[in-house]
């Protein structure tokens, strides 16, 4: 009786070992797959591409906008050139020139395939849902301001728009080049955690004084 009694122990031990090992793999695989699909959705603007000339300058500080309305030099893919401003909202975070997620784990991100504050066409920003980047978007009306100072001046954005689109929806998010419209998007609902397939996408076109 003790020798089957040690051996039932011992093969329950053995299974749930098993067991063990099985779901800790089964965890890593959703895991992998879980981030792969966040990254490629949250940063859904980035498939869309224009021509960019990027240009190494250790002083980014000193690009200007020529004439046609293009950069003099374009920071570096990673590298933070700007700061966004939305005061109804309390938002003031800096702004990255790239959308990986590694990137926005640092503020907002620019997507590459959308043009620069100041060059006259689309601009794509993204960011977080978090309590301390987009969590408020809820809260922005038409007319708010949004404010982006980068290292080449200050431009000035009022909002005219707010749209809830899916993920695959990239007609929401023209690149046009006829005129300075800022799109901001996050994902929603706000306070989803995890994986979420709808974006909050906020519409604002520049105003001069």
């Amino acid at each position: 009786m003790p020798k089957f009694l040690g051996k039932t122990i011992k093969a329950t031990i053995i299974s749930i070992i098993v067991a063990l090992f099985v779901t800790i793999a089964i965890i890593v695989c959703v895991n992998i797959f879980a981030g792969a699909q966040i990254e490629q959705t949250i940063t859904l603007a980035n498939r869309v591409a224009i021509d960019i000339k990027q240009e190494t300058e250790t002083e980014f500080k000193e690009t200007t906008i020529n004439e046609n309305q293009k950069l003099a030099s374009y920071p570096d893919y990673g590298s933070k050139y700007a700061t966004i401003e939305i005061p109804q909202i309390g938002v003031d975070l800096p702004v990255y020139f790239g959308d990986t997620l590694e990137i926005l784990k640092n503020g907002v991100g620019h997507s590459s395939g959308s043009y620069f504050p100041g060059e006259g066409g689309s601009i794509i920003y993204m960011g977080h849902n978090s309590e301390n980047v987009f969590r408020k978007f809820s809260e922005l009306q038409v007319g708010n301001e949004i404010i982006v100072k980068t290292t080449y001046g200050e431009f000035k954005y009022k909002i005219y728009d707010m749209q809830l689109i899916n993920e695959k929806e990239l007609d929401k998010l023209p690149v046009q080049r006829d005129k300075e419209i800022l799109m901001v998007y996050t994902c929603y609902p706000f306070n989803n955690i995890g994986y979420a397939t709808q974006r909050y996408v906020v519409y604002a076109e520049r105003v001069t004084e």
